[in-house]
């Protein structure tokens, strides 16, 4: 039998609470540490398609990246979105965990895996914050190629959402260094990395960080924006979590969601 703590202890080795950002709040959202665990699904958000999906699995645990109380709450009533999640899951026995910062920071974590996607060379963290850990990654094509065909590329690597891919830059732009950062990134916009690339992929771009951005590289030079989902861009690491889990829990089945938790679902191009 294997328990819901000895699950977390697994999850603590492979991505240390340590190592989440000091405003985020990954860990044991919901569940008994002491319940056993047979089947475990992977899932970026706690959505109610996730939810209902674990329940038909019978799932004793939904492991999500983004945690669900990430932001305080003064009650769980079941009139409330998170409440009524909450209830569902606990009436159903699923427990919920969540691994985020924490799961970003990794050799294996959420922008190595999409730095492995497009074959970069000697990637390295942007930030690092130890040895070989860190935000985000950057390095090499094996080849140059152009902005245009990079983002060709990972539209054919990221699982396909409304809203695509967006560019800013020549679609003929030479690019060869590459930085990438999965999830939201336009924290990271002036970092000396980001900055000295040809292209910058990441999600959530707002417009004036990315506009100065812009208008910043025709002065003193910078890169490339390719800004793509939120959702699809951390889903890629699913499969490499549930890996992970697998070989250190081989008595515990893990499946991976398929569900697109992207919240959009159409764009009217003009």
């Amino acid at each position: 039998m294997t328990t819901l703590a000895e699950v977390q202890a697994v999850v603590e080795r492979l991505w240390p609470t340590s190592g989440a950002e000091a405003w985020d709040a990954p860990g044991l959202i919901a569940g008994d540490p002491a319940g056993e665990v047979r089947r475990i699904v992977l899932a970026v958000d706690a959505v109610a398609d996730t939810i209902d999906e674990a329940l038909a699995a019978q799932a004793d645990l939904l492991l999500v990246h983004h945690p669900l109380l990430l932001r305080g709450v003064t009650t769980v009533a079941e009139s409330t979105a998170k409440g009524a999640l909450l209830a569902r899951l606990i009436r159903g026995r699923c427990a919920l965990l969540a691994a985020h910062t924490n799961a970003d920071i990794v050799a294996t974590g959420t922008s190595a895996r999409l730095a492995a996607l497009l074959q970069l060379r000697d990637a390295v963290p942007i930030v690092e914050t130890a040895p070989g850990l860190g935000l985000g990654r950057v390095g090499a094509l094996a080849e140059s190629t152009t902005l245009g065909a990079l983002a060709r590329r990972l539209a054919g690597i990221l699982p396909p959402t409304a809203t695509g891919v967006r560019v800013a830059g020549a679609f003929d732009r030479p690019v060869r260094t590459v930085a990438v950062c999965g999830g939201a990134g336009d924290s990271l916009l002036g970092e000396p990395l980001v900055r000295g690339a040809d292209a910058y992929v990441t999600a959530d771009l707002r417009h004036h960080p990315a506009s100065e951005a812009v208008e910043s590289a025709r002065v003193a030079g910078g890169p490339a924006l390719i800004d793509v989902s939120h959702w699809a861009s951390e889903w890629l690491w699913l499969e490499v979590a549930a890996e992970e889990l697998r070989a250190a829990l081989p008595g515990v089945e893990v499946a991976v969601s398929e569900l697109r938790t992207d919240p959009w679902d159409f764009v009217v191009v003009q």
